[in-house]
């Protein structure tokens, strides 16, 4: 999987700066969405008035074919304000589209589960995964190919280049569209600092610049609250996955692509091995950790955070209800700042979220199904329903303790990104200067895309070396690395060597 992490950063900046100018303007355009063709049976009279042949012109709509979607996307069972508002979501393409059953389906991608589920021909209509995921979903023949709707309304253009390539094939054709996209950043739990004494006069958290500081902040923390001054993921792939992000500020290159299409590992360059030495150093000098970070995944390092059992986790922009609405910390007690920076510089991981559909689905299921997510307000248009759509998740939002951010730009249309940051403005209930530093310093070059070959791989085999080096104090850590980094290379000529 080749990224163009130039064109990545050079649209972000440039679509962010665009953000700054705050604008709704509504356009009733629907895009280019095939509209109910209507027919008109004309019987013209003939001169001959003996035959009884006369006929009135009449006007028949034919009745749309029944279309079932099932929705992949449906919030889980404990967000009930959230499933309201899906509710009122079906209720409106109720009006819209009558023809149209939607079906509640939550359902959460594990790329280990999920090519048996379509083999079993078990994959909701629509569904979200990560962007690491599309390219090995499109060459394994998974998902649908959604470019012709995508064409027909008018959304194709309006993508942001370099998520568009994520979500393409070799040759241009299109299998997703963007939900949202974040850049990690440092989360905080402003009720620790404080009780830490780490606030400036103004009341802000004093967030550490380097890995250095945060291995002191951490240290100062735990000593003043007894709570860990990090929760870091050493389970499943997410591990791997902040590591990276470690990694790249040491200055490490985990993987690099090859002019013959194949893929180096580079889990053992010094640099690497530098990064893991200071990941080992969290839990046996400094001892900052939670108990057991063996046992920490996505899930629970925002538990840990919202429930004050730690005051640092490494987090991004759209995860932010997850300390917040599911795990109580209130809503004025969260912050992000940027990732730390070490000799090799600062860099955010970039990712997101993309929808994407069954390789069943038929055409008449696809355009259902983009249509429920123009109704959401997740669609590059501008209309009542999509303000309506953005308006209902922002005040669902107010009403959970959820703090109103501004996105993250995965759609390059002005007037679609205007509406997003007027309805932002409209229900912001939050000190916009907890989160500035972060979105700050994500508008820069600083922004990376995931590492390319089979990254997921990658993390695991990561994820298995940090495992080690936080439950063995005398663990190697570039033995480990280097086993890992053979393993990870053999994963990776058997996928790209011809």
């Amino acid at each position: 999987m080749r990224k163009n992490k130039k064109l990545l950063s050079a649209v972000l900046v440039a679509t962010m700066a665009a953000n700054l100018m705050v604008g709704c303007q509504k356009n009733d355009n629907q895009g280019g969405k095939n509209t109910t063709p209507t027919t008109v049976n004309d019987t013209t009279n003939t001169a001959d008035t003996t035959k009884d042949v006369a006929k009135d012109e009449t006007t028949t709509e034919p009745t749309a074919q029944p279309v079932t979607v099932t929705l992949g996307i449906w919030p889980e069972d404990t967000l009930t304000d959230n499933i309201k508002v899906f509710e009122g979501y079906v209720e409106t393409m109720k009006k819209e589209k009558p023809n149209v059953t939607y079906k509640p389906a939550y359902f959460k991608y594990e790329s280990n589960t999920f090519m048996p589920r379509v083999q079993a021909g078990n994959c909701p209509t629509i569904f979200e995964t990560w962007f690491t995921e599309p390219q090995k979903l499109i060459k394994a023949e998974a998902v649908a190919d959604i470019t012709d709707q995508l064409v027909a309304r008018g959304w194709l253009d309006k993508m942001n280049p370099a998520i568009r390539e994520l979500l393409s094939d070799e040759n241009g054709r299109v299998y997703g569209i963007p939900r949202d996209g974040y850049a990690l950043g440092l989360m905080l739990n402003v009720e620790l600092f404080e009780e830490a004494g780490l606030v400036d006069a103004d009341g802000y958290p004093i967030y550490p610049k380097t890995w250095t500081e945060l291995a002191e902040t951490a240290k100062t923390i735990k000593e003043k609250t007894g709570s860990a001054g990090l929760c870091l993921l050493a389970k499943d792939n997410a591990g791997g996955w902040h590591f990276s992000n470690i990694a790249w500020a040491f200055g490490a290159t985990l993987c690099t692509p090859n002019e013959d299409g194949t893929y180096t590992a580079n889990l053992n360059s010094p640099e690497a091995i530098k990064a893991m030495e200071y990941v080992k150093s969290l839990k046996w000098d400094y001892d900052v950790l939670t108990a057991n970070p063996t046992n920490e995944d996505w899930g629970t390092g925002f538990t840990q955070l919202g429930t004050g059992n730690a005051a640092m986790y490494i987090g991004a922009n759209d995860a932010i209800a997850q300390p917040t609405q599911v795990n109580g910390l209130p809503v004025d007690k969260v912050a992000i700042c940027p990732i730390p920076a070490a000799d090799g510089g600062q860099f955010s991981l970039y990712g997101g979220t993309p929808y994407m559909f069954s390789k069943d689905a038929t055409p008449e299921e696809i355009d259902a199904a983009l249509d429920f997510l123009e109704i959401m307000g997740k669609a590059p248009e501008v209309n009542d329903n999509v303000i309506a759509g953005l308006k209902a998740d922002a005040q669902t939002r107010v009403d959970n303790g959820v703090p109103v951010i501004q996105p993250f730009p995965c759609w390059t249309d002005q007037a679609y990104i205007d509406a997003q940051l007027s309805v932002v403005k409209e229900y912001q209930n939050v000190d916009a200067k907890m989160f500035g530093s972060y979105f700050d310093a994500t508008s820069t070059d600083g922004l990376r895309v995931e590492e390319p070959g089979l990254t997921q791989d990658m993390y695991e085999a990561l994820t298995n070396v940090m495992q080690a080096v936080l439950t063995d104090k005398n663990a190697d850590v570039a033995t480990l690395l280097e086993k890992a980094n053979s393993n990870y290379q053999v994963l990776l000529d058997e996928q790209y060597k011809k």
